[in-house]
């Protein structure tokens, strides 16, 4: 066998030509995950040129996470039947020109079309590059190491977009902060075709248009009602919306299971390492939010950090993960997998433990706590993405990456309504009826008042709802834990015979 390094690899396994496309795919990933907190410090700007409502504020914040999720089913679908580096690059140009079109907004309404187009490009790139790993590396030892690199990689995007944004607003205008998109774009689509080989599913069959408006309407009712919970509580108007969502989904899932062409192959679910991937990622994603909510908010508004200083601190947690991810790899390579993905729901778990034992000033048991929960829930997501994406057929992989990634989109706002809903009635009930409502609601509410001591009681309240939330976030990995050794001990991973890559590029 050669060495994998060399230009041309031994058959069945990656050479040089294909590690050096995957890094050209990680500027996709990350841009994509930075977009999701690079307007942390550009919010007061573009309030100040913009002057939007409050209203067309949030939709500045949430849009683009509603269109990513609303579209990536409809997506990864479309990737595997017209080819999923095709898609990559209509992509990039999407994202590109949403980019530009975002930096020179004139209105409120500008920008919030500019951040939807972003989300619909967003959607593309996401499915289209995991599902473009999963082809170049079928020798299952690359691929677990190619895609612990990816998550690592993602989770540290999330993290240095709000730095990368603090630091781009120090220097250029509010409009700069999008403009780091462009460069990395056009490299994409310089170097995408050159590296990176078309594939596609050789017999797709027709395109399900009528499950394009069922799949966005199972998805976005439901995490719109979720982070809604979150923010404001439960509601009834909420409560319907994400029934709504649910009932969508029903139908949705039967078509898939009885159309001729269904958007969704049924034969991915044959597999329940499949099934049970899409479930533990859901649930790794509603730890891993659910602590991020309270990690911020404890830094800025307990420990009076700035956001400049509390982004640069918050980057902490994430150079644990970038040793966590590969580390992940290997030890599913030599243990039981559901051993590893067992060990990483507890390893998280403690972590929540140790945010229990916090108070006002506990900034090193934050992070530390942060660390290692990040540690232990992207060891689960490595080893379940690298599961679930080979053990779906090759030429469906573009469906398998957007269910994972859908189900890490619920995961998410199920981890700020259910560990948010009880932080928040703990605070609720510790705050005295005599303070003022606003104060009442939320810490922030609390500091707004100019009373010291109200603020003072209004962080304790905080720290003791972080508590008890992390309480049920350990529950939840426990039970995360023990879900895993019941449907995958034993189970193992099956090794992809390398011929499926080869065929699928002919055809193409």
């Amino acid at each position: 066998m050669k060495n994998p390094t060399s230009t041309t690899a031994a058959a069945g396994t990656a050479g040089r030509k294909e590690w050096t496309a995957f890094v050209v795919l990680l500027l996709p990933l990350l841009l994509v995950s930075m977009d999701v907190s690079v307007l942390y410090f550009a919010a007061p700007s573009i309030t100040r040129e913009l002057d939007p409502s409050a209203t067309q504020q949030l939709w500045i914040f949430d849009v683009y996470g509603f269109a990513l999720a609303g579209l990536l089913i409809t997506m990864g679908s479309l990737g595997d039947r017209i080819g999923r580096r095709k898609l990559l690059l209509f992509g990039a140009a999407a994202f590109g020109l949403a980019s530009v079109g975002a930096a020179y907004a004139q209105s409120a309404e500008m920008l919030i079309a500019a951040r939807a187009l972003l989300g619909i490009g967003g959607a593309t790139l996401m499915p289209s590059t995991m599902a473009l790993v999963r082809n170049m590396f079928t020798d299952e030892k690359q691929r677990t190491k190619a895609i612990g690199i990816w998550s690592g990689a993602m989770a540290g995007g999330i993290a240095l977009g709000s730095v990368m944004s603090g630091i781009m607003l120090e220097h250029f205008w509010w409009g700069s902060v999008f403009l780091i998109n462009v460069p990395a774009m056009v490299l994409l689509l310089i170097l995408v075709p050159v590296l990176v080989p078309e594939f596609k599913d050789p017999n797709p069959g027709r395109f399900d248009l009528v499950s394009i408006p069922l799949s966005m309407g199972s998805v976005l009712p439901v995490i719109y009602g979720l982070k809604e919970i979150a923010s404001n509580g439960f509601s009834v108007p909420m409560i319907l919306l994400i029934a709504l969502g649910a009932a969508l989904g029903y139908v949705f899932v039967r078509r898939q299971r009885t159309a001729p062409h269904a958007m969704i192959n049924p034969s991915l679910f044959r597999d329940r390492r499949f099934g049970a991937g899409i479930s533990l990622n859901t649930i790794a994603a509603l730890a891993m939010m659910g602590s991020a909510l309270f990690t911020t908010q404890y830094l800025q508004l307990i420990l009076g950090m700035s956001t400049m200083e509390a982004a640069f601190w918050s980057l902490a947690p994430s150079i644990a993960v970038g040793i966590a991810a590969p580390t992940a790899g290997a030890l599913g390579q030599k243990y039981d997998r559901a051993y590893v993905m067992a060990g990483g729901f507890l390893i998280g778990a403690v972590g929540f433990a140790l945010l229990i034992l916090s108070g006002t000033d506990s900034l090193w048991i934050v992070l530390v706590g942060a660390g290692i929960i990040s540690c232990g829930i992207v060891t689960v997501m490595v080893l379940v993405t690298d599961m679930a994406l080979g053990t779906a057929p090759v030429e469906k992989a573009g469906s398998a990456a957007s269910l994972l990634e859908t189900g890490q989109e619920f995961g998410g706002a199920l981890g700020m309504a259910v560990l948010g809903s009880i932080a928040t009635a703990v605070y609720r009930s510790d705050m005295p009826s005599s303070a003022p409502s606003a104060a009442r609601e939320t810490l922030g509410g609390a500091a707004a008042t100019g009373d010291a001591g109200l603020l003072h009681t209004a962080q304790e309240a905080f720290v003791h709802g972080m508590q008890y939330a992390a309480v049920g976030g350990s529950a939840v990995l426990v039970a995360g834990a023990v879900l895993t050794l019941t449907v995958l001990r034993g189970v193992g991973s099956t090794p992809v015979p390398a011929k499926e890559t080869k065929e699928l590029a002919a055809v193409a």
